[in-house]
């Protein structure tokens, strides 16, 4: 049994890996200010004696004897990132700086959930961990790509300076149970308007693209990526390889919810990237030949069965 934090433990993805360390025997501390996640994803956990929730912001110390630290904590869609962008960033880089220094004080391993967001617009495609980025410093989404940036910078500098055991991901886009219902993100925001029977929304011309892995796929990468060596810090990509454009995935959608939902095209958003594909190579390499399992149909099944129910409990 390995005692383990996990900040950002009552959201979508944080919830998924709390379940999964639990099942396999750990002790959990799960601590979240419940600022853009829910307590009601964690509440199957609370009567389990190796679970701990702590309500705190890790903007503020925090202090607990464990081995290992999963840094998840930072709002992650544009809808709640934006609202107090300030917020984002302090997240990202107090968050990060309190996390390493925990970790240096205790000689724990901890792991660093960064995201493709760091590429930005890129232009290298497919994208791979050497490439540095394409992102607008000043744009409305740079709160939350340049904290996760300066937050792999820090990260990095505590591993070299201070010996500090690192692991850096970058998550690309997830999806599954769990998701928030409002939380803007394009697989939440299909599946609810086509349930519901309103417009999909596509911004754009729908031709962008993007690549969505299953929830269970990335928690299985980052576990494996913990349990490396010390000698590789990352970052490694943790995605789906296979793209689809938003057209193509509104339409899946509309076929698995058997839904008579049009199709709306409204203006693209500033900087919303063109396209978005992981090379996970490095992944396969490194992380016992780690690659997603779960196709998009499949998991989307799954998805629009849990906001199905979520929809069916709300009224």
């Amino acid at each position: 049994m390995k005692r383990i934090l996990v900040t950002g433990g009552a959201g979508f993805i944080g919830s998924h890996l709390c379940e999964r360390l639990l099942n396999e025997g750990n002790e959990v501390i799960c601590v979240d200010n419940l600022f853009s996640s829910s307590k009601s994803k964690i509440i199957p956990f609370m009567g389990n004696p190796n679970f701990e929730f702590v309500r705190q912001d890790v903007t503020f110390p925090y202090f607990a004897e464990v081995d290992e630290i999963f840094n998840l904590a930072c709002p992650a869609s544009p809808v709640n990132y934006q609202v107090n962008p300030i917020k984002t960033i302090k997240t990202s880089v107090m968050g990060a700086i309190n996390m390493l220094g925990l970790a240096k004080r205790v000689n724990a391993k901890i792991l660093q959930a960064s995201t493709s967001e760091v590429y930005g617009d890129p232009i290298v495609h497919p994208q791979t961990e050497d490439y540095w980025g394409h992102v607008n410093p000043i744009g409305i989404r740079s709160c939350y790509d340049e904290g996760k940036r300066c937050a792999e910078s820090l990260f990095i500098n505590y591993h070299q300076q201070n010996s500090v055991k690192i692991k850096i991901i970058r998550i690309f886009n997830t999806y599954g149970p769990r998701m928030e219902l409002n939380d803007g993100r394009v697989v939440s925001n299909f599946i609810i308007q086509a349930l519901k029977g309103e417009d999909i929304t596509i911004y754009g011309d729908g031709l962008q693209s993007r690549s969505f892995q299953y929830v269970d796929d990335l928690v299985e990468g980052m576990i494996r990526m913990m349990n490396t060596g010390d000698d590789f810090t990352g970052p490694v990509n943790i995605g789906n390889p296979l793209e689809f454009t938003m057209l193509e995935l509104a339409e899946v959608i509309l076929k698995l919810t058997g839904s008579k939902s049009k199709i709306i095209y409204q203006p693209l958003p500033q900087d919303d990237p063109t396209q978005r594909q992981p090379n996970i190579d490095l992944a396969k390499e490194k992380l016992n030949n780690w690659q997603p399992t779960v196709q998009l149909k499949e998991g989307l099944q799954k998805t629009i069965e849990y906001f199905d129910k979520t929809l069916k409990q709300q009224l």
